[in-house]
């Protein structure tokens, strides 16, 4: 086993769970590994600002994800962005972890925060107009649209608030929602409902996106008449929640039937060694202070069991 490339504990994933996890695993003088697919900072990146973090009034989502990583990195966690992840072998004792340029790592224990990643409508022409007018990102393409009228879908707090955030740059924002009312905080729908530049279509749904080398128009259905008219529109932005980033888990320990990694209140997943936190794991609300939650719980369990088997190591070797 290279010393080089085994450590204490390895983090799959960087985003606010995973970032949290390398500070507490670092700071307790864990030698700690976090690997990351994308950018780091998660979806948290693509939130244009952050106002409920306690102790920090207004945040943009990347600021906050540098001074987490610069953080971890100041207590001596490695990190590694940009990878591809391979293979994950979590069997024994000694976990296992594969990149796709062949480069192997070891580990104690590993914590999984994999996080999620936008949730499509699955809908005629959304794969072809991704990043054509079609946008899951407000702080990424808010500017495109200057000047310009879009559509935000969705009725939780993501979609009022990023619709908000989007009138900085729109002419006009209408919000469509499927149902007859929000999923979001009473303040989000509020602010949402007396922006003079912010309107809404409910109990409807685009059914179709319209356009060649842009979009340039929806199909969209009435949901109590079932009637459909197609509309002109410049820009067309998702916020439906997220599908979990655990395609690479199946078979290997215990999810439930929505892909959701299960835990216990120690964020213990099935295997032993191996614990999650963040939005990828069974729970009903996630906020970026619920997966820092996760990822200190996920860190000091991790820690406690890696502790647990050194001295159990220790005893072995004496005897």
């Amino acid at each position: 086993m290279d010393s080089n490339k085994h450590f204490d504990a390895i983090v799959i994933g960087a985003g606010p769970a995973g970032l949290t996890a390398g500070i507490y695993l670092s700071r307790a003088r864990v030698k700690t590994l976090v690997l990351n697919e994308g950018t780091v900072g998660g979806q948290m990146v693509l939130t244009h600002e952050i106002a409920n973090y306690p102790g920090v009034e207004s945040i943009s989502g990347y600021q906050l994800s540098m001074i987490m990583r610069n953080q971890a990195k100041k207590f001596g966690c490695d990190i590694k962005s940009n990878i591809t992840l391979e293979s994950l072998n979590t069997d024994g004792e000694i976990k296992e972890v594969i990149l796709s340029d062949g480069t192997v790592f070891t580990a104690d224990a590993v914590i999984l925060t994999p996080g999620g990643r936008s949730r499509t409508l699955g809908v005629e022409g959304e794969n072809e107009l991704k990043g054509k007018g079609i946008s899951y990102c407000a702080t990424c393409d808010g500017d495109f649209f200057t000047d310009k009228e879009i559509m935000v879908v969705g009725g939780g707090n993501s979609a009022l608030e990023e619709a908000v955030s989007l009138t900085k740059y729109a002419s006009k924002v209408t919000i469509v929602h499927q149902f007859d009312h929000f999923q979001a905080f009473e303040f989000a729908i509020e602010e949402a409902r007396n922006h003079p530049k912010i309107s809404f279509m409910m109990e409807s749904k685009i059914t179709a996106f319209h356009g060649n080398e842009k979009l340039e128009g929806i199909e969209i259905t009435d949901l109590k008449s079932g009637l459909k008219q197609n509309q002109p529109i410049d820009g067309v932005f998702i916020f439906i929640g997220y599908v979990p980033n655990t395609e690479f888990l199946a078979g290997k320990l215990e999810l439930n039937q929505w892909k959701e990694i299960v835990v216990d209140t120690d964020m213990q997943t099935s295997v032993k060694g191996v614990f999650a936190a963040g939005d990828s794991i069974v729970k009903k609300y996630r906020q970026v202070t619920t997966a820092v939650a996760d990822g200190t719980i996920a860190a000091l369990a991790a820690s406690k069991y890696i502790h647990e088997l050194h001295q159990i190591k220790k005893l072995q070797h004496i005897l």
